[in-house]
């Protein structure tokens, strides 16, 4: 059986139809004044899983992030966290801790001080403090900063604090606000990888907000796309990626081609779309449009080919263009493609050599190409 994408663990509770999920909304809807933030929303979360709740500014992931510390209160709807509905229970008596994005550190507190907090705050022990937070510092690699403060410390080093707080009460879930947004992009990739190893030893479950979409395909097991309050899709990276069950969810997940037209045939698992003033496509899939309706057909730019000269068969699924545009990215090189019909494409493609005999130019006339399953029909 062929897979959407590589797989990172074998993990995925969520098809087991006995497994009981760890946190679940269920029809929570959370209103300010006339504004609906989030809309009578259902969503299943399980135990261990690193989840990931992806939107544009406004969309409701935030709050929804609130409501389970406990900081909102649902308008309507439950939410329940390990069996237990959280209704009333203030964050405090909740089995979770919160990072913020802005990490909200003592400035006046050394970093142990600052691990140590909720600790002394709960009541606990000096000594199982002062082990608990020689553990954590271990856990994030600062040992040798425990004496210092804040404005002492990296962007990276005070983010690796704020974790360290936030597991120390060892939670039954951790909640991440927009966590490596004040980090380098460099260094933004390493932790990403730091956060997923640290959460598959502690084997936690992390819900991480973020509008950041390689943050989310990077560290989740899965991802939630949330528009205006509703989740839009829940899925795991490479299938949010692959097969976008709508238009919004492709167009908002990387980048991606999107053909409309005319549906001319369907049948025995095979559509044939005419593209709007354009060419043929043809695609094996599963679903069922009628002829001569309207359909979109979305192609992520790696998927399509750029040549010289026409492909072998170029009845379908390939069409002329003009190059309009030439990015050289180090990695790979991005072309912008004026197709016949006047809709202009991206294409990409892997720099696997350092030279090139016969180099693309601007204006060069070209055909662009794909493979029947390169893409997926969009249902609206």
């Amino acid at each position: 059986m062929k897979s959407l994408g590589n797989i990172r663990r074998s993990f995925a509770p969520w098809t087991d139809p006995s497994e009981k999920p760890f946190i679940s909304f269920n029809n929570v809807t959370k209103k300010f004044g006339d504004f609906t933030a989030v809309d009578d929303l259902s969503l299943n979360i399980y135990t261990r899983e690193f989840f990931a709740l992806l939107g544009a500014s406004g969309c409701g992931k935030s709050t929804l992030l609130r409501m389970l510390a406990g900081f909102e209160q649902p308008t309507s709807g439950e939410i329940v966290l390990d069996g237990q509905n959280l209704a009333g229970t203030p964050p405090y008596r909740r089995p979770v801790n919160m990072m913020f994005q802005s990490y909200a550190l003592f400035p006046h507190m050394t970093v142990e001080k600052n691990i140590a907090f909720g600790l002394r705050q709960d009541g606990m022990p000096k000594n199982e403090i002062a082990e608990r937070v020689a553990q954590m510092l271990k856990l994030v690699k600062l040992e040798q900063f425990a004496k210092r403060k804040p404005n002492q410390l990296s962007g990276g080093q005070r983010q690796r604090v704020a974790l360290a707080r936030s597991l120390a009460k060892r939670p039954k879930v951790l909640l991440l606000d927009e966590p490596l947004g004040a980090l380098d992009k460099k260094l933004r990739e390493e932790t990403q990888f730091e956060l997923m190893d640290l959460q598959q030893s502690l084997g936690l479950t992390f819900v991480v907000v973020t509008h950041d979409q390689e943050e989310a395909m990077t560290m989740a097991d899965r991802i939630a796309v949330m528009s205006h309050g509703k989740v839009v899709q829940v899925a795991t990276p490479a299938e949010v990626y692959e097969a976008p069950n709508c238009r919004f969810v492709a167009d908002f997940i990387g980048d991606v081609n999107i053909f409309d037209g005319n549906v001319t045939t369907a049948a025995s698992g095979i559509v044939e779309i005419a593209v709007d003033n354009g060419f043929t496509i043809r695609t094996a899939t599963t679903e069922s449009p009628a002829t001569g309706s309207r359909a979109g057909f979305a192609v992520r730019p790696e998927k399509l080919r750029v040549s010289r000269n026409a492909p072998a068969n170029a009845s379908t699924n390939a069409t002329e263009g003009e190059i309009w545009d030439i990015g050289y990215l180090g990695d790979m090189t991005v072309f912008h493609v004026k197709l016949k019909n006047g809709q202009v494409v991206k294409a990409s493609s892997l720099n696997a050599v350092r030279a090139v005999e016969e180099p693309f130019g601007y204006d060069q006339q070209v055909w662009v190409s794909f493979d029947e399953n390169a893409g997926v029909l969009l249902k609206d």
